[in-house]
């Protein structure tokens, strides 16, 4: 861990990146634990929300969007569809690939889905006002775009690691 001297009163204290590393850390074991309920991996949470935010993208352009092997793709979706949450359609521009859609039920799991979000949103937020929340909003988000993060993409599908910390998962 490294500690950082202030100096006006000569304290130490840690570093952004430790803090933003830690809070990640907390913010993705309670997010799973939160979904555990649903039968739901923070991975599957995370597909889920990205075909419900754009219906019909096929299999390839997901695994590609995701920066994740196309064959755990598969394994994810897989498991979406023996549950009936989403469906593979063929692509009628391009019969190779699959296109991926919501089911009725995955629509109404995704409102469930949605409160969970939701609820792990207000806990973590505890202690910061509407106002600072929308501070920390936008600094947090100039700080992912200057690191080149892709918006609503959790890096642990780039590791190959599982996905965990999908806050606002509802959207």
């Amino acid at each position: 861990m490294r500690f950082m001297v202030t100096k006006s009163t000569g304290e130490r204290r840690t570093g952004n990146a430790f803090l933003l590393a830690q809070l990640g850390a907390h913010a993705a074991a309670k997010f799973a634990g939160q979904i555990s309920g649903l039968s739901l991996t923070p991975a599957q949470a995370g597909l889920l929300r990205l075909v419900a935010w754009n219906p019909g993208q096929s299999q390839q352009a997901l695994a590609g969007q995701l920066g994740t092997p196309p064959s755990r793709l598969v394994l994810l979706v897989d498991g979406l569809q023996e549950r009936g949450l989403i469906e593979r359609r063929r692509n009628p521009d391009d019969r190779r690939h699959y296109a991926l859609f919501l089911t009725e039920a995955g629509g109404r799991f995704m409102h469930e889905l949605g409160q969970a979000g939701r609820a792990h949103e207000t806990d973590l937020m505890t202690g910061l006002n509407p106002e600072e929340q929308a501070v920390l909003h936008e600094l947090l988000t100039r700080l992912a775009e200057a690191q080149g993060l892709a918006t609503g993409v959790h890096p642990g599908y780039r590791s190959g690691a599982e996905p965990s910390g999908d806050a606002d998962a509802g959207g």
